[in-house]
């Protein structure tokens, strides 16, 4: 099962146990996040896609570390001008591993053997 997320901007292909690279992120170490913009969802069999998302579809996931990515470096150059300046940049990221992709269906069943196991007791 995999699901395709919406994130910073950008789309990420995850499942279950996956360690993606995501744009800094609001959370501390060791937090749980849990994405709500879920674009599409495929199953054993079964392929959901949202408009524009999928509604009762979430992700979750677990920060594991901040850090900065490789050093690039910016040059800007004008030929004949003596014009040059360089700059360095280290993009920020958060690491984290998808823990779970929740579908609806699992909470209709959980409220469901709920029922089953209060009308047995």
């Amino acid at each position: 099962m995999y699901a395709i997320i919406e994130s910073c901007g950008k789309q990420y292909k995850v499942t279950e146990g996956d360690v993606v690279f995501f744009e800094k992120l609001n959370a501390e170490e060791g937090k749980k996040v849990t994405f709500d913009n879920v674009i599409l969802v495929s199953g054993d069999k079964k392929v959901e896609v949202g408009a524009p998302y999928v509604k009762g579809v979430k992700v979750e996931g677990k920060v594991v570390s901040h850090g900065k990515g490789k050093k690039i470096l910016v040059y800007k150059y004008k030929a004949k001008k003596n014009y040059r300046r360089t700059q360095g940049h280290r993009q920020p990221y958060t690491k984290v591993e998808i823990t779970k992709i929740k579908l609806p269906t699992e909470k209709a069943e959980k409220a469901e053997s709920k029922e089953t196991a209060k009308a047995e007791a």
